[in-house]
């Protein structure tokens, strides 16, 4: 049975897709980890008791992060067979983003994250996809990534937003508007 550790990272550096190893604290590796943890996050927000759709939607988002998180480990110059994050994943999310923003009020002041214990995970998971977003803009000025990348975090961080205000919506729970 082959060992879950191989001991390649203990001088600090990690692999990327292609055999090229840097360091563990390079941005690149910065934002595929935010990826990961966005993930994490999302099998979290996963445990609630969703209805089928919803419960497929978040589902399909973690296998989205997985070819995101892929994208991100290969450098746009190694001709490596990998799955890039693409412009039609980008307006699917585009899609659930409109079709869920027609169910819910219209917002007409900013509100603060909370609401159900599903809504409130969503809302961090839409969090953690905001710092990643931010990282990966970073990472952008650096060096050559998809051309999709952004646009999807973007994305995703408005229909989690989206799904956060439905599920409050669906329990009649009431959005706490911030009062600055």
């Amino acid at each position: 049975m082959a060992k879950l550790y191989t001991k390649t990272g203990d001088d600090g550096t990690t692999g990327l897709v292609g055999g090229a190893r840097v360091g563990k604290d390079s941005l690149r590796i910065e934002a595929i980890g935010e990826i990961d943890e966005l993930n994490a996050m999302m099998g979290l927000c996963k445990n609630h008791n969703w209805g089928i759709e919803i419960g497929k939607i978040l589902h399909d988002l973690q296998r989205e992060l997985f070819v995101l998180g892929a994208d991100l480990s290969t450098p746009m110059d190694k001709k490596c067979p990998v799955e890039r994050i693409s412009a039609e994943i980008v307006n699917n999310l585009e899609k659930l983003v409109d079709q869920y923003s027609e169910k819910v009020t219209p917002l007409e002041n900013f509100i603060l994250p909370g609401g159900t214990d599903a809504a409130a995970s969503l809302h961090m998971a839409r969090a953690i996809c905001r710092r990643a977003e931010r990282t990966v803009a970073a990472l952008k000025k650096k060096e050559e990534i998809g051309e999709f990348v952004l646009p999807y975090l973007n994305r995703l961080s408005d229909l989690l937003f989206v799904l956060a205000r439905t599920e409050n919506e669906k329990h009649s729970v009431a959005e706490e508007k911030w009062e600055g």
